[in-house]
Protein backbone atom coordinates (compact mmCIF):
# COMPACT_ATOMS: atom_id res chain seq x y z
CA UNK A 1 0.00 0.00 0.00
CA UNK A 2 1.90 3.44 -1.05
CA UNK A 3 1.36 6.61 1.10
CA UNK A 4 2.35 10.05 0.57
CA UNK A 5 4.45 12.11 2.87
CA UNK A 6 2.77 15.20 3.69
CA UNK A 7 5.00 17.22 6.21
CA UNK A 8 6.60 17.23 9.49
CA UNK A 9 4.79 16.86 12.87
CA UNK A 10 4.82 20.63 14.01
CA UNK A 11 3.08 22.77 16.50
CA UNK A 12 3.90 26.65 16.44
CA UNK A 13 7.21 26.41 18.03
CA UNK A 14 8.69 23.11 17.47
CA UNK A 15 8.85 20.74 14.42
CA UNK A 16 9.64 16.92 15.31
CA UNK A 17 12.30 16.05 12.85
CA UNK A 18 11.06 12.02 13.48
CA UNK A 19 7.86 12.21 13.01
CA UNK A 20 5.39 12.83 9.72
CA UNK A 21 1.92 13.15 8.58
CA UNK A 22 1.02 10.72 6.19
CA UNK A 23 -1.66 10.09 3.84
CA UNK A 24 -2.29 6.82 2.65
CA UNK A 25 -3.61 6.05 -0.45
CA UNK A 26 -7.51 4.57 0.02
CA UNK A 27 -8.07 5.84 3.59
CA UNK A 28 -10.24 8.43 4.16
CA UNK A 29 -11.88 8.20 7.07
CA UNK A 30 -10.67 8.00 11.15
CA UNK A 31 -11.77 4.46 11.73
CA UNK A 32 -10.07 3.29 8.37
CA UNK A 33 -6.33 4.85 9.97
CA UNK A 34 -7.07 3.44 13.47
CA UNK A 35 -6.81 -0.13 11.90
CA UNK A 36 -3.31 0.79 10.31
CA UNK A 37 -1.80 1.36 13.65
CA UNK A 38 1.48 -0.33 14.71
CA UNK A 39 2.19 -1.10 10.61
CA UNK A 40 5.47 -0.88 9.42
CA UNK A 41 6.25 1.58 6.63
CA UNK A 42 9.57 1.79 4.38
CA UNK A 43 10.69 4.70 2.93
CA UNK A 44 13.33 4.04 0.13
CA UNK A 45 16.08 7.25 -0.32
CA UNK A 46 16.90 7.44 -4.24
CA UNK A 47 19.84 5.56 -3.71
CA UNK A 48 18.12 2.62 -2.73
CA UNK A 49 18.66 2.32 1.15
CA UNK A 50 15.97 1.71 2.93
CA UNK A 51 14.57 4.06 6.19
CA UNK A 52 12.09 2.11 8.17
CA UNK A 53 9.07 3.33 10.72
CA UNK A 54 5.71 2.50 12.32
CA UNK A 55 2.25 4.16 12.22
CA UNK A 56 1.85 5.68 15.84
CA UNK A 57 -1.47 7.16 16.17
CA UNK A 58 -4.27 9.04 13.92
CA UNK A 59 -4.41 12.72 12.82
CA UNK A 60 -7.35 14.39 12.39
CA UNK A 61 -10.44 12.47 11.09
CA UNK A 62 -9.66 12.76 7.41
CA UNK A 63 -7.78 9.33 7.51
CA UNK A 64 -4.07 10.96 7.83
CA UNK A 65 -1.47 8.82 10.48
CA UNK A 66 1.57 9.97 12.26
CA UNK A 67 4.29 8.24 11.45
CA UNK A 68 7.48 8.13 13.50
CA UNK A 69 10.92 6.88 11.65
CA UNK A 70 13.77 5.21 12.56
CA UNK A 71 15.92 7.95 11.43
CA UNK A 72 14.85 11.30 11.47
CA UNK A 73 14.18 12.04 7.28
CA UNK A 74 15.90 14.60 5.03
CA UNK A 75 13.40 17.50 4.26
CA UNK A 76 13.87 15.77 0.49
CA UNK A 77 11.02 13.19 1.75
CA UNK A 78 8.39 15.50 1.98
CA UNK A 79 6.12 14.67 -0.77
CA UNK A 80 7.62 11.36 -1.66
CA UNK A 81 5.84 7.45 -1.89
CA UNK A 82 7.01 5.31 1.30
CA UNK A 83 5.45 1.78 1.51
CA UNK A 84 3.13 0.36 4.29
CA UNK A 85 3.94 -3.29 5.05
Amino acid sequence: MDAIIENYRRGRHTEYCDQFIVNVESVDSAEKAAALIGKKVIWTTPSGKQIPGKIAATHGNSGKVRVIMEKGLPGQAVGTKLQVA
